[in-house]
């Protein structure tokens, strides 16, 4: 899955379903969260997209989404923060979340 910067983040998240995992490499949690991501863009396809964001690495990105918990998963769609989930989130769950917002 792909680590995006700050840099990158307008970019990635101007259009369609975007999903953001905020983790950090050192969080237990995150690496559980990893595979089961893994597996929902999978599903997804091209449907919607999954990227990841280091809070150790950007640290300022992090901040300006008030992230104090990880892993926070947040949802965009068109640029807009639609959703936000703070903790592990369930397979089935993220892909009702993610899929309300996606286009047939």
């Amino acid at each position: 899955m792909e680590i995006i910067t700050e840099k990158q983040f307008k970019e990635k998240t101007k259009s369609g379903v975007v999903l953001i995992d905020f983790f950090a490499t050192w969080c237990g949690p995150c690496k559980m969260q990893a595979p089961v991501l893994e597996e929902v863009q999978k599903e997804l396809g091209e449907s919607a997209h999954i990227f990841k964001v280091d809070v150790d690495e950007d640290e300022k990105l992090a901040r300006s989404f008030g992230i104090m918990s990880i892993p926070t998963m947040i949802l965009f769609v068109d640029g807009e923060q639609k959703e936000k989930h703070i903790g592990l989130w369930q397979k089935q769950d993220v892909l009702d979340t993610t899929k309300k917002y996606v286009k047939e």
